[in-house]
């Protein structure tokens, strides 16, 4: 039964569709956010041939394959039944060094760089953990008593958001700052 009510939901005709600017808009490309392909990308060539000629692959899951130990085996007897004469014999891949591999050398450099950490914590959080602190040291026992500590967190996530608080330099080296003008 459930069929036929799919079926007859594909054919109603959607009066609020425009065809025409639905049509035009999946024809339409991608917009390409990584600089690196957009400038190297050319519309005339299809996104496979693009991404070949750039050195990147288009469907990694025929890139890299996984393992198959049964598949391996079948290709190794095939390969003895044909000819076990060539057995010795390695033949070597020929990898083609693509057109613009200059792409994926930038593409490289730009992951390997370091990166800057922006995760700060908010301000409440900031003020409850300076406050603990302030008054207990490094009791994280006597911080999870402590009549502030509204969302009851156990002495160990307390330690873990200290922790968290002390590897984040800006705020840290703030408080410090102003723990040694006081």
């Amino acid at each position: 039964m459930t069929k036929i009510r799919k079926v007859k939901r594909k054919k109603k005709f959607r009066m609020n569709v425009n065809r025409k600017r639905l049509r035009n808009k999946l024809r339409k490309l991608p917009t390409i956010g990584c600089p690196q392909i957009k400038q190297s990308w050319e519309v005339t060539m299809s996104t496979r041939t693009n991404l070949k000629q750039m050195g990147l692959a288009y469907d990694p899951n025929q890139v890299l394959k996984i393992p198959n130990a049964k598949r391996e085996l079948i290709e190794d007897v095939k390969r003895k039944i044909v000819d076990p004469e060539s057995i010795t014999e390695q033949e070597e891949d020929v990898d083609m060094i693509p057109a613009k591999s200059h792409v994926v050398e930038e593409l490289e450099a730009e992951a390997k760089a370091p990166r800057r950490k922006m995760f700060r914590l908010p301000k409440s959080q900031v003020h409850f953990l300076t406050n603990l602190i302030d008054k207990y040291g490094e009791d994280f026992k006597a911080m999870a008593r402590d009549k502030k500590n509204y969302y009851q967190l156990t002495w160990k996530q307390i330690r873990a958001k200290i922790k968290m608080f002390k590897g984040i330099p800006e705020q840290y080296n703030e408080y410090l700052q102003s723990k040694n003008t006081e």
